[in-house]
């Protein structure tokens, strides 16, 4: 890195990043950087934010903090960024282990509603009347239950949904995201954008209450 003139700081905020509660947020946690070899260990460390507990389990920071912070601190430094101008900050604590008994109620919960779902669906369509026809249609017969239809067609839901999901307990077939992990991602990309749209409009409240 060239030494000619002012020491320039190079930095791209994560999208994302988490602390744990009661933790100090410093520079190496919500950045990359790269800067002469005598200002890295100082600016990794270089205190950023303490959260308080007003600020509840996501805080907005902004470049703007992080160049004043590092001004202060290094006032010759120039700054130049890349990426996204913010960082959402999410404070954890340590959780505990979910019991045993709520996991099994959960479970059975999931497991009543899908079947009943299951079932209320068949009904609206006459799934059985459907089986009865297409077994009449291939045998001449008709009869009641045609199992020779209703044993596969049962299997292959549950077959379908493993396979629909990508998932079969913890293993997945592939590395393609399964619809359910794409909705969960986007539910959360759309949460990040209330929580960032919401926290800058407290910052731009504030600044106008001090102006």
């Amino acid at each position: 890195m060239a030494k000619t003139g002012a020491p320039y700081l190079y930095i791209r905020l994560r999208r994302k990043a988490s602390v744990r509660k009661g933790s100090v947020v410093k520079l190496r946690h919500i950045a990359q950087i790269i800067v002469e070899p005598e200002y890295e260990t100082a600016l990794n460390e270089l205190i950023i934010h303490k959260p308080q507990q007003e600020d509840g389990n996501r805080v907005l920071i902004d470049m703007m903090l992080i160049v004043r912070k590092v001004k202060e601190r290094h006032p010759e430094l120039q700054i130049e960024h890349f990426g996204e101008p913010h960082v959402l900050l999410e404070i954890f604590s340590d959780n505990k282990k979910a019991s045993p008994v709520l996991i099994g109620l959960v479970w059975l919960l999931l497991f009543i509603g899908s079947g009943l779902a299951i079932m209320n669906f068949h009904a609206d369509v006459s799934m059985l009347e459907v089986h009865q026809r297409i077994y009449e249609l291939m045998t001449g017969k008709k009869v009641e239950h045609p199992l020779i239809l209703q044993i596969p067609y049962s299997l292959g839901i549950g077959v379908g949904m493993v396979i629909f999901f990508n998932h079969l307990f913890k293993k997945k077939f592939n590395e393609e995201p399964s619809p359910l992990e794409v909705e969960m991602f986007m539910y959360q990309e759309n949460i990040n954008h209330y929580v960032i749209t919401e926290e800058y409009m407290k910052i731009h409240e504030e600044g106008e209450s001090k102006g």
